[in-house]
């Protein structure tokens, strides 16, 4: 009968740090963040404040809970981030008329406008990924995938020394 114990051997690379998915996509993540910044710099934009233009720039005014969904933030983080582009003069928000718990994101003209200038980004990351567009679209696809998937995970089963130790 088999043992449900792996061996020394079958896990001796399971600690390794390379050998790390969550480290893979933490080390990606702070490269892709530093390539963003001089660039979102240049339109005075944090990484944050650049992914709540581009949803108001592809749907147009949002409810701050749309943002949140659409960006899997809390309407804590968001809020902070919306008075800044606010401030900035890049948005308004307002109460909705019809239901005033409800605040409503809108582009003003000089956040409309700057998304010519934000054009140039997402050219300037593909350009420095070395990659072509195909294997981009590859890519985000496959990472959309495993963020579905780890999203639909709710429980987590013990490990098997957890499981050991109660019996």
């Amino acid at each position: 009968m088999p043992s449900s114990t792996p061996s020394a051997a079958d896990t001796q690379g399971l600690l390794r740090l390379d050998n790390q998915l969550c480290f893979a996509l933490y080390a990606a993540s702070l490269a892709m963040t530093k390539l963003y910044k001089p660039l979102l710099d240049r339109l005075g934009l944090t990484y944050p404040q650049y992914l709540v233009m581009l949803v108001l720039w592809e749907h147009g005014g949002q409810t701050v809970s749309e943002l949140g969904e659409r960006l899997f933030l809390d309407s804590g983080t968001l809020t902070p981030l919306l008075k800044r582009l606010q401030s900035a003069g890049w948005v308004v928000r307002r109460r909705d008329t019809t239901d005033e718990r409800r605040v409503i994101v809108h582009l003003t003209p000089a956040g409309e406008a700057l998304r010519e200038a934000a054009v140039q980004v997402p050219l300037e990351v593909a350009c420095a990924t070395h990659c072509s567009l195909e294997e981009i679209a590859e890519l985000r696809q496959r990472l959309h995938g495993l963020r579905q998937r780890l999203s639909l995970r709710t429980t987590y089963p013990a490990p098997a020394s957890a499981k050991r130790r109660a019996a």
